[in-house]
């Protein structure tokens, strides 16, 4: 099974943006943080975002203050990424995964989406 499946990413210009989503079952999703993190070519995993269940908890990675904004919809078991302003070094892979409580540590996540492609040229 794939409980998490990211999908949204491409191949964009500096300068551009990108909407990520992350579509989950609601077993996986219900009562848990959603967070986001990148891994570009022969690096780790980075935190990007989370979210707390309610929404009333957001933290970003500095990389992507301002520029990156996470939301989620509950009715719809789906979590989201708005990606504006995109630079080369954003180029990744892009993970959604859960967590039973908030972290921006990649082991405090135990489940996770396959990744989708997000690649900018400058």
């Amino acid at each position: 099974q794939v409980p998490l499946v990211e999908s949204g990413g491409g191949l964009v210009q500096a300068g551009d943006s990108l909407r990520l989503s992350c579509a989950a079952s609601e077993y996986t999703f219900s009562h848990y943080y959603m967070g986001w993190f990148r891994q570009a070519p022969g690096k780790e995993r980075d935190f990007v975002a989370v979210i707390s269940v309610g929404g009333n908890y957001i933290y970003y990675a500095d990389s992507v203050k301002g520029r990156f904004t996470i939301s989620r919809d509950n009715a719809k078991n789906t979590v989201f990424l708005q990606m504006n302003s995109l630079k080369a070094e954003d180029t990744a892979v892009y993970y959604c995964a859960r967590a039973p409580y908030r972290s921006t540590r990649v082991d405090a996540y135990d489940y996770w989406g396959q990744g989708t492609q997000v690649t900018v040229s400058s």
